[in-house]
């Protein structure tokens, strides 16, 4: 696993603390989906990727936010603006975005990671 700190050393202790938790539940959804991760740099953003998924970036998004991003041409964030509408915070078709000094939205984002790990595998089904 990629060291936030050592990826995003400019960061905020405060947002290193919130990527890193993103980061594990990624981590977390991926072993129990029994899928294999990857992660790189996309766009010098931490990249975490399934074979049969699309990629996840996870980054600063403001001073007190952080973002989970997805390709902005999948209908992911379309699906989830519709699955969590009063939930979550988006921006346009591309992210997911959370306040640093709020508790994650685990069981919400767990459906979000479940949905891009297994995004290309799901179409492939429809």
């Amino acid at each position: 696993m990629i060291s936030i700190q050592e990826f995003y050393p400019t960061y905020s202790e405060e947002m290193i603390s919130k990527l890193e938790e993103l980061q594990n539940l990624i981590w977390t959804v991926a072993k129990e989906q029994k899928k294999t991760i990857s992660e790189s740099s996309k766009w010098g953003q931490l990249s975490l990727v399934s074979e049969a998924g699309t990629p996840i970036r996870i980054a600063k998004f403001s001073d007190t936010e952080i973002a989970l991003f997805v390709h902005c041409q999948t209908t992911l964030i379309e699906t989830w603006k519709n699955l969590f509408p009063d939930r979550l915070s988006f921006s346009g078709n591309r992210a997911v975005i959370v306040s640093i000094d709020s508790p994650l939205p685990t069981s919400e984002l767990q459906v979000c990671i479940d949905m891009a790990l297994n995004y290309h595998a799901r179409n492939k089904r429809l």
